[in-house]
């Protein structure tokens, strides 16, 4: 077993709504038995804990659905219990996404005395006219003040925004840009809206309904966004991701260099290093089943799988290569497949950089991330 540092994500899979845009794991129920969902919860990450049990825990995070409708004192419970079962690091980070609606906003000291130490808002707009088209439950004054509490009760918060959105323009998107700045802590998370299959934006544009920015004017959004955010000192780490030296998010970290993590909760995922190979390990996607499954045999478990070597690889090119970063060497070096000819082919079209330190994309590349890694992998 190995002594390396370990993440662990607990998943909440309930929402008061089901926002047009999501193909996350999130579902709406009329009631939660709230007694029922904590014990299950402590019962599967018991049985998730077992064959990690003593590596110190680098982050917690509570992801969903909305993970802040839970009681405070079910994340408590969860964040003593990893506690018993592995040492926490000096430095642990404790993430809770939530959206910014006044009923959840007024909990945040709760589960600041819980253990939770960093938000996530689920802002997504400061202009009411696309949070209405984005389906979302609160308006622009709302999310600004779920900000400024989420700032008094945390040290570190961070809040989404979508961008690329239908008839968007430059200047509208740069002001917005502009006001998320002067309310933003040491991160941010910016995302190009995508139309995911099984989503109501999916069959809405399947019947011909124009709801995203044309490509080109999302090529010119995402360049004003990687330059303003570069600007006001919180440059991407990742994709999406943009930080103050030092407040990136460890959690989301842990997944793009490809090191171990736990999942438990509906639909979670892990990888975890066992007897010196990589498993991938999912949980029960649908509640219910989630929770008949840990009530009668335990765990959430569904499949775990080990990993081969060329899966290791694909795996850690789809992760790394969103990191400004990149991929360190040192690990390329313990997982050898990549075609060297096809890798220098790459750099001199200005997509990659290949140097003693990392393989990393250019900017040129992180653009046209999705078809650069297919070249590299196929």
């Amino acid at each position: 077993m190995t002594a390396d540092p370990l993440a662990l994500y607990v998943h909440w899979p309930f929402c008061l709504s089901k926002c047009p845009y999501c193909d996350f794991n999130s579902h709406v129920r009329d009631s939660v038995d709230q007694h029922r969902w904590r014990a299950a919860l402590l019962r599967d990450l018991d049985a998730a804990a077992r064959e990690s049990a003593a590596r110190p825990l680098t982050s917690i995070f509570f992801g969903g659905g909305t993970p802040s409708l839970m009681p405070p004192d079910t994340a408590a419970a969860v964040i003593s219990r990893a506690a018993d079962h592995w040492p926490f690091a000096d430095d642990i980070e404790i993430t809770l996404e939530a959206n910014p609606t006044s009923v959840e906003a007024h909990r945040f000291a709760d589960f600041r005395a819980a253990g939770v130490n960093r938000v996530s808002l689920g802002v997504q707009a400061l202009d009411d006219d696309a949070l209405r088209a984005l389906g979302r439950g609160h308006d622009s004054a709302e999310a600004i003040a779920a900000i400024a509490l989420a700032q008094r009760h945390f040290q570190r918060y961070s809040f989404d925004l979508i961008y690329a959105r239908q008839g968007q323009t430059t200047d509208a998107w740069t002001g917005e840009l502009d006001r998320a700045l002067g309310l933003a802590g040491d991160h941010l998370s910016l995302y190009q809206l995508t139309i995911e299959p099984g989503t109501a934006f999916h069959r809405r544009a399947a019947r011909g309904e124009t709801l995203t920015a044309a490509e080109p004017a999302a090529a010119a959004l995402y360049e004003i966004t990687q330059e303003r955010m570069a600007a006001a000192g919180m440059p991407a780490y990742e994709i999406s991701n943009h930080a103050r030296p030092g407040g990136e998010s460890r959690h989301n970290l842990t997944y793009w260099r490809y090191q171990d993590y736990v999942g438990i909760g509906p639909g979670a995922h892990g990888r975890v290093t066992i007897d010196g190979g990589k498993v991938a390990i999912q949980r029960i996607r649908r509640p219910e089943d989630w929770l008949d499954a840990v009530e009668t045999a335990g765990h959430g478990e569904e499949e775990r799988l080990a990993l081969s070597a060329g899966e290791c690889l694909t795996e850690t090119i789809l992760m790394g290569l969103r990191l400004t970063e990149g991929i360190g060497r040192h690990r390329l070096e313990r997982m050898p497949g990549l075609d060297p000819k096809r890798i220098a082919d790459l750099v001199a079209g200005g997509f990659l950089v290949s140097d003693t330190a990392a393989l990393r994309a250019t900017p040129a590349g992180r653009q046209r991330l999705d078809r650069l890694i297919l070249e590299l992998l196929s």
